[in-house]
């Protein structure tokens, strides 16, 4: 029985207060605590006048939720996934974005979904995440770990060649504007549109897909979960772009970067009446056919 629940959210749209709205009244009318990421602003109320845990550190916060909620879109479930992955609370997310992917709950279904969690239905699915183990303290003091995709970028118009080894053995140099390190969860976004594999949620092999490559027999590759890259990368100017999900970060040609799987994995939720295949057909329009 669910009991206790963390709202996350940027609250920065009308659909976005809304659907936070919504969740307060339905979870209130189930009695279940909650506790809302608001750094300032209005204390949040139940319709019966009770008052609402509020945080803006998950840390700081009077008992750890069963479940925390990421109200917004792709991103704002990237960030909330930040915030718990060293927790091992499961996240849900409520969609008041565009694609909706990750958060695929649409805000039309939150009644439903607030019962349909507060009875257990509902599976916890674990995600592997990357982490960037040099060059150290990247993003200044922010995780350096990826659920989607860690990429090397040119960072400005001349490619870069980008020489790759996985655990001590050379893979291959790259002529091409950057790379795309992918975990599963990770497949359906950036790599997909660069030619990448789809892989189901619980694979643990990496994606390497190359974005514009001055080759016309290079393809992506996938990899063991287990390996450990070293990528050294070289180009005319003094440095190149490192990105890690939504955080990113110039570096210099000097530096190496090194990535493995976390030894953390992040715990997601899906709703018992839904898959990842059915996620793939009505949000991206996989197989989709006339004679279907």
């Amino acid at each position: 029985m669910l009991e206790r629940v963390a709202i996350y959210s940027k609250g920065s749209s009308p659909k976005t207060r809304d659907a936070v709205s919504g969740l307060v009244r339905d979870f209130c009318g189930l009695g279940v605590k909650m506790q809302i990421y608001q750094p300032s602003g209005d204390p949040v109320l139940c319709p019966g006048g009770e008052l609402i845990e509020r945080f803006s550190d998950l840390g700081s916060i009077s008992g750890l939720p069963q479940l925390v909620i990421s109200v917004g879109g792709d991103g704002t479930f990237l960030e909330t996934a930040m915030k718990v992955k060293d927790l091992g609370i499961p996240v849900a997310g409520i969609n008041t974005g565009r694609m909706g992917f990750l958060a695929n709950i649409s805000e039309d279904e939150i009644k439903k979904a607030a019962e349909m969690l507060c009875s257990g239905e509902y599976v916890v699915m674990a995600r592997t995440m990357l982490d960037i183990l040099k060059p150290a303290g990247l993003f200044e003091g922010n995780a350096c770990s990826a659920l989607n995709e860690v990429t090397i970028q040119k960072a400005d118009l001349s490619m870069i060649t980008v020489n790759v080894s996985v655990n001590g053995d050379h893979l291959n140099t790259y002529w091409c504007d950057g790379l795309i390190i992918s975990t599963a969860t990770g497949s359906t976004a950036y790599n997909l549109s660069a030619g990448g594999p789809i892989l189901t949620p619980g694979d643990e092999s990496i994606i390497i897909s190359p974005l514009a490559p001055h080759n016309l027999n290079i393809r992506p590759i996938l990899l063991s979960g287990n390996s450990r890259l070293r990528l050294a990368a070289e180009g005319r100017s003094k440095e190149f772009m490192v990105t890690c999900d939504f955080r990113s970060a110039k570096v210099s040609f000097s530096e190496e970067v090194e990535i493995q799987a976390s030894p953390v994995k992040l715990q997601t939720v899906m709703l018992n009446d839904r898959d990842f295949y059915s996620t793939l057909r009505n949000k991206l329009m996989w197989g989709a056919d006339r004679r279907n």
